[in-house]
């Protein structure tokens, strides 16, 4: 069965298409490459055996989406990453947000509505929460008003899936996810973020081989054990595992309703001050740090109960912290010989 994955040479992105590869799907990529590599497809190629189907195009260019599914008219199932994902460049500019995020998805559902039946899985987010009251956080927990124009892009594309499915034979999966970190294990695909990092793993990664001279540690007032900002960190195999699960699900008619919702994380919020001393666990070294401001956009603390997605998709996330960390170096290590 052939899959369209969106955003398919991004971190997560890049990491689903070869788990969707090692079950046997056929991958078409779609990417702008705003924010990735072509190298990457190297990589896909390289671990999964196979090269998948490649097409460098943005979603925001309605007549190239279509033009894309008159070409695939095969394409059972959609996962949708493409997006632009920084909660801080949202804040700084969020109509570039509003319009990557939501106009490309529309442009995909209007080419999906034409189809007899066709299946989609959102790339959601925790945002959505906003700064949950209770933690663990479940499916069920309100959605609040959104810290950030990225996280209330989330909160837009879920109410326009919400919409869609109801008059049309769209089924959909939404999957918010925490944080994803790491790298696969063999180092052929990684994060890889064009220019200054907006994530923690990645500024750490660079700080400690030396690209930067210090990460910056956005407050330690919060209300918290060491005072610093608390999120659950998921390794980004186990979520493209859950994408693959997902995408089983849909493809033999095991949804219960037209839409699903899961939690993707770990269950386990740790610390950023947490996460470097994991960081300098596995690497033997001390990392410069210093504490600075709070970032606007940022919440006190944020981790999944995902007991919904371990009992009803049977996945859970088998990696920890030290194993995200450590794969996280060694693509730093490799991307930067």
């Amino acid at each position: 069965m052939k899959i369209l994955v969106t955003g398919g040479l991004g971190f997560i992105g890049s990491h689903t298409v070869v788990e969707l590869q090692n079950e046997g799907f056929e991958v078409v990529i779609i990417d702008n490459l705003s924010n990735s590599a072509l190298e990457v497809l190297k990589g896909i190629e390289a671990i999964s055996g196979k090269k998948p189907i490649f097409e460098k195009l943005d979603l925001r260019e309605k007549s190239s989406v279509k033009e894309l599914f008159n070409t695939h008219k095969d394409i059972e199932g959609v996962i949708h990453f493409a997006a632009s994902k920084a909660v801080g460049e949202s804040v700084e500019n969020p109509l570039l947000y509003y319009e990557n995020n939501i106009n490309s998805l529309v442009y995909l559902l209007q080419e999906l509505q034409k189809k007899p039946e066709s299946n989609i899985i959102f790339s959601s987010s925790c945002t959505v929460y906003g700064q949950a009251d209770t933690m663990p956080i479940t499916e069920n927990a309100p959605i609040k008003t959104a810290m950030s124009p990225y996280g209330n892009t989330k909160q837009i594309g879920e109410e326009i899936i919400r919409d869609i499915v109801k008059v049309t034979n769209i089924n959909a999966i939404l999957l918010r996810y925490f944080n994803p970190i790491g790298a696969h294990p063999s180092a052929e695909i990684g994060e890889l973020p064009i220019g200054v990092p907006q994530n923690l793993v990645p500024f750490i990664t660079q700080t400690g081989i030396g690209l930067r001279t210090e990460l910056s540690v956005y407050g330690d007032d919060y209300p918290t054990p060491d005072g610093t900002a608390i999120r659950d960190y998921i390794h980004v195999v186990d979520l493209a595992k859950a994408h693959t699960i997902a995408m089983q699900r849909l493809l033999a008619k095991k949804n219960k309703e037209k839409i699903e919702i899961f939690n993707l994380g770990t269950g386990t919020g740790s610390s950023v001050l947490e996460v470097i001393q994991a960081f300098e666990n596995i690497s033997g070294q001390k990392l410069p740090y210093k504490i600075v401001d709070r970032r606007e956009g940022d919440i006190i603390s944020a981790y999944a109960n995902t007991d919904k997605a371990n009992e009803i998709l049977g996945w859970k996330a088998q990696s920890s912290l030290q194993d995200a960390m450590k794969s996280a170096w060694k693509w730093e290590q490799k991307i930067r010989k």
